[in-house]
């Protein structure tokens, strides 16, 4: 019991570069993946096939070989240039990785909304933007709740993937004590960790679609 007391320390420390990460990725991820998806169903073709390309690249290429491209290739790439401390490279990879799954998820939100609602909309006198804002995005947000949920417990388990830029997350510093203590003790504390933080998200997602599910049509 003592040994396990003694580990907390060193894995608070890690568990606090984990939700540190967690939570800029979601503050950049979500009003990114929203513009992402309103452009995605814009009527200006280019621009629709160009976020369809980006989301295309996003999902279809691992996140740890887009951490290791930015990290690693960046500073090479023309014009560019630019070499990026371990954990901004960490950030902007998980950013652009996530906004592109929330995107797919918005604009799965958006669409499902009935047509009949705009046409109201319209008839009511409202613009796009305030049939956006007072009617669709409200029923969206509550419609996406649960695979916004999935991608963001997701989320907490792939911030393990910055072991390989150095970073001292929770997985990187339960390992570095297992290699020291020759125990898989660390391991086991570790797993607590990571399944507390999915469990308080779990909460907040089932508090939120309880509160919303008003709009739900």
């Amino acid at each position: 019991m003592d040994y396990v007391i003694s580990l907390l320390g060193p894995l608070s420390a890690g568990a606090l570069v984990t939700l540190k990460l967690f939570a800029i990725t979601m503050l950049l991820a979500i009003p990114l993946g929203l513009v992402l998806a309103l452009a995605r169903l814009s009527r200006f073709a280019p621009l629709s096939a160009a976020v369809g390309s980006y989301i295309w690249l996003m999902r279809g290429t691992p996140l740890m070989l887009q951490m290791l491209f930015i990290y690693f290739a960046l500073p090479f790439v023309p014009v560019i240039g630019v070499r990026l401390p371990d954990f901004p490279a960490a950030v902007l990879a998980f950013a652009l990785n996530y906004a592109a799954y929330f995107a797919e998820i918005f604009r799965a939100g958006i669409q499902s909304i009935d047509r009949g609602q705009y046409e109201g909309a319209k008839v009511l006198g409202l613009t796009y933007g305030q049939t956006m804002r007072r009617i669709v995005l409200p029923q969206m947000w509550a419609r996406i709740l649960p695979p916004i949920s999935n991608e963001t417990i997701t989320l907490v388990k792939d911030t393990s993937l910055i072991y390989v830029l150095a970073l001292n997350d929770l997985l990187r510093v339960a390992r570095g004590v297992v290699q020291r203590d020759f125990t898989f003790t660390p391991f086991i504390v570790a797993a607590c960790f990571y399944l507390g933080m999915t469990l308080i998200l779990t909460w907040i997602f089932q508090y939120l679609e309880r509160r919303h599910a008003r709009f739900d049509a």
